[in-house]
């Protein structure tokens, strides 16, 4: 199949029935809340109507989107039966008749490719451990090792594993990679160019993780839902597997009112409040899809509550999407005589009522300049402090060494220059530099991570922007944002005579945020 992609179009907020003023509040908003955005953006009408990302995020690089991966999962599976490979009614076990277990239980025996899709294969944990815990590299066969506790189709447990099987299964009827397989039937139509996909030891997309595209590729994937599988004119998925499936609900996963995790399960997509639904991974990675206001919001961000996040796109995008176009607000002004700024509180202007939606626009501000102004000065900021202290020269150049068979470093050391600084850390898996700016981002590339959990899923090379400065006189701290990924590290080390206390943290993570202490000593390694 051939299709061109066409270039997403751009449009004012206004021309599509939204004020500018509630995407502007939903930025300040985010930021105030703290909720870690890297990058947003928002469609309506299938026009981009705002995008922007947080430096040193940039638009033209890829975002690890972990769980997010599964909604692409699924939609390969739905191309796969459209052209007839197989049915949601085939039984998992027919797939692998070497790896089964030689006398299968009756609960695994009656698991359904459609009980992998709706997560409520009978389980009572998540498989994914065991598989990575399978010497062999064979996943598929430690899946079925696992106790299926409850009968297909009457418990739902949330099972990455599940969606590993999907990608194996795809590629045993195909003869393909989920990601090959996708290229041309999703990917190529889309525009989404670039795309990379993990795989277990034996060499299958993980499936339920491990895809990273960009933030407009995760909205143009939305806008292919919310368009019912149609793209360019043709039907790249068919319409009964977006609506009467994939966003279907197929699982009851919760009764609390106020969740977005508890309002059902499709076909590897949570359905949301408010007639919504959306695929989304692990800190912040999000397409939610808004079928009624005809609206997809792409997000990726490092955060450890995502529920905050949808909770701002209900209070402050959903209400303000209105169903005509708004008259353009392109430079509303206080009306005044004079020449006066428009931040600027002055006693002509109105007091806001107290009723006034969060959407309202602010009769001080300039509705979509404000908003231009705000999407362009997005970033994220670098260390504050001093670019140099009295102990830079003194501690510049040494190597403090760490001890103990826990340690996660060997060793770490710093050169303070004149125009930039160099860390350089060593562990066990060798010698890592990074350069720091100072009040900025200095990028580049680096091997250290000590964030991701599977470390050889980026071939040991990660894009980092990173930056450091003195917080006190015997203080520096560096910060790495590894810009391809959710994952933030700050690392703290204060410098006592022939010492070096080291804290470590980072922003979110399967485990703990926060490490214990390290001090590391100048002398020879042990």
């Amino acid at each position: 199949m051939t299709t061109v992609a066409a270039p997403l179009p751009r449009s004012t907020p206004e021309a599509q029935g939204i004020p500018s003023s509630a995407i502007t509040a939903f930025l300040e908003a985010a930021e105030q809340d703290e909720c870690g955005l890297h990058s947003f953006m928002l469609l309506r009408h299938g026009h981009v109507v705002a995008e922007g990302w947080w430096s040193p995020y940039a638009p033209d690089a890829p975002h690890m989107l972990f769980s997010l991966s599964k909604s692409f999962t699924s939609t390969a599976v739905g191309m796969a039966v459209a052209e007839g490979r197989l049915s949601v009614d085939d039984p998992v076990l027919a797939f692998f008749p070497a790896e089964a277990p030689r006398k299968p239980s009756e609960n695994l025996a009656a698991i359904r490719i459609r009980h992998l899709l709706s997560m409520s294969t009978g389980h009572d944990h998540d498989t994914t451990e065991h598989l990575y815990k399978r010497r062999d590299g064979d996943w598929p066969r430690a899946f079925l090792a696992r106790p299926v506790a409850h009968a297909p189709g009457t418990h739902f447990l949330y099972n990455t594993g599940a969606t590993y099987m999907l990608s194996a299964i795809v590629q045993r009827v195909t003869g393909m990679t989920l990601l090959n397989y996708l290229r041309p039937r999703l990917l190529a139509p889309l525009g989404i160019e670039g795309a990379t996909w993990e795989t277990c030891p034996r060499g299958v997309n993980t499936g339920g993780f491990g895809l990273s595209i960009k933030t407009e590729d995760i909205a143009r994937f939305g806008q292919l839902y919310l368009q019912r599988g149609v793209w360019g004119g043709q039907h790249l998925l068919p319409e009964t597997w977006v609506m009467a499936e994939a966003s279907a609900r197929q699982a009851s996963n919760g009764t609390n009112a106020e969740s977005d995790w508890e309002q059902g399960y499709g076909y590897q997509f949570w359905l949301c409040r408010h007639g919504a639904y959306r695929a989304d991974g692990a800190f912040g990675q999000f397409c939610v899809i808004l079928p009624e206001q005809d609206a997809v919001v792409a997000i990726t961000a490092g955060t450890p509550n995502m529920q905050a996040v949808l909770n701002l796109i209900w209070t402050h995008l959903l209400p303000a999407l209105a169903p005509a176009p708004r008259a353009e607000d392109v430079a509303a002004q206080l009306s005044m005589p004079d020449a006066t700024p428009r931040l600027m509180k002055t006693a002509e202007a109105a007091p806001t009522p107290p009723e006034r939606r969060a959407w309202e626009p602010d009769p001080l501000f300039s509705g979509q300049e404000a908003l231009a102004r705000k999407l362009s000065s997005l970033a994220l900021s670098p260390v504050q402090g001093q670019p140099s202290s009295s102990v830079a020269p003194k501690v510049s150049g040494q190597r403090y060494h760490f001890t103990g068979k826990r340690a996660p470093l060997r060793a770490i050391s710093f050169d303070f220059g004149r125009d930039e600084d160099v860390c350089t850390v060593q562990d066990d898996r060798g010698e890592h530099r990074v350069i720091c700016g100072r009040g900025a981002w200095a990028t580049g590339i680096t091997t250290w991570d000590l964030t991701h959990p599977h470390p050889t899923a980026h071939n040991g090379r990660l894009p980092v922007a990173a930056s450091g400065a003195w917080t006190a006189e015997d203080t520096y701290e560096l910060r790495l944002y590894f810009t391809e990924t959710p994952f933030c590290s700050t690392i703290v080390c204060k410098f006592v005579a022939d010492k070096v206390k080291l804290k470590f943290r980072v922003n979110v993570s399967f485990g703990p945020t926060e490490f214990p202490q390290l001090t590391g000593q100048i002398g020879e390694a042990s």
